[in-house]
């Protein structure tokens, strides 16, 4: 019954998918919405500017970023035999949030790379990408120095508390506006990638998800014990770096571009778990790509009402993640 348990999770992310296109805070008709992405509605018109702008990128971002993080929790949660391990307890989503609030709270919104000035939201991704790649890095050092995967989650953690009293440092010095803005950048959209940047923002989620999936086989032998799996000729220590550099890029795109999303990457293994039955990552890897596409999908609809008032995403996130959480608290005792 696998396969049709894949073609419902595969149909309701399909359905999902086209309720963000047909539905926003602008009514515009389904007949008019399926000529505009045939190509057959007029380049001046404000509805195919707001669909393939707008509702397409959206969808499309909300679609990759829910998967991406879907994975990286379960290969967190697999590599250190913790449940409740997730993309933001190595840090990496604070060091997303400390680059953010350096280019906001102390730059004033705008970052120098190399004798080029970046301004705007493009200087708050760079900020993201900056900030969530250093922590890898040092995570990476560390790796390469601590044998046990418990110290590392330790040392992601404390590293996580740090970036975030630095973080209110800065906020506590900055000025009203730029708090402001830090703070809705904190609460996560999907609305941020524009069509131009949809195919930078695609590769490299999807090359982070094709590496994801080529690790399901040590990923399974891990499930067994690290003495087991070296004795059937797994690298641990390696695999485990790729492991956390997957998890790490994967991370840092998603944080960059949309905000620092929670409970997705946290809940959405366990949701596949639950759903699957089984430990098995050739199947648990797809099925948590669909389960984290079709809940930030269903987020995404849920966040845009017809008032055009925008809800947060992470506003919707924790109604989903919460109670799968408390399940698996409860379950495991």
């Amino acid at each position: 019954m696998t396969w049709l348990k894949f073609l419902l999770l595969g149909l309701l992310t399909a359905v999902l998918f086209i309720c963000n296109i047909l539905f926003g805070s602008v009514h515009i008709d389904a007949s008019q919405v399926m000529d505009i992405i045939a190509g057959h509605g007029a380049e001046d018109d404000p509805f195919s500017f707001i669909i393939l702008e707008s509702r397409l990128p959206q969808s499309i971002t909300a679609l990759l970023a829910g998967a991406a993080l879907g994975v990286s929790g379960l290969l967190l949660q697999t590599a250190f035999r913790n449940p409740l391990a997730g993309p933001s307890v190595l840090g990496i989503s604070s060091g997303a949030s400390l680059g953010v609030a350096l280019v906001m709270l102390f730059m004033g919104g705008q970052i120098a790379i190399a004798g080029y000035e970046i301004a705007g939201n493009a200087a708050v991704i760079a900020g993201a990408l900056i900030g969530s790649l250093s922590i890898m890095a040092l995570l990476m050092f560390f790796s390469m120095r601590l044998r046990s995967e418990l110290m590392l989650l330790v040392v992601g953690m404390m590293t996580g508390y740090l970036t975030s009293s630095v973080v209110t440092l800065l906020s506590s010095l900055s000025t009203a506006q730029g708090v402001q803005g830090y703070v809705m950048w904190g609460m996560g959209t999907f609305g941020s990638v524009s069509s131009a940047r949809i195919p930078v923002f695609s590769l490299l989620i999807v090359i982070g998800l094709l590496v994801a999936v080529l690790l399901a086989k040590p990923l399974n032998l891990f499930l067994l014990g690290d003495n087991y799996a070296r004795n059937l000729g797994v690298r641990v220590h390696q695999v485990r770096n790729i492991l956390l550099l997957v998890t790490g890029v994967l991370t840092a795109i998603v944080t960059a571009y949309c905000g620092p999303v929670a409970f997705i990457g946290l809940a959405m293994p366990h949701v596949a778990r639950l759903i699957m039955r089984t430990d098995n990552h050739w199947i648990l890897i797809p099925a948590t790509m669909l389960s984290g596409a079709a809940v930030a999908l269903g987020c995404n609809v849920l966040s845009v009402t017809p008032e055009s008032t925008v809800i947060p995403v992470n506003a919707l996130t924790p109604i989903v993640g919460v109670p799968v959480i408390l399940y698996v608290i409860f379950r495991r005792r």
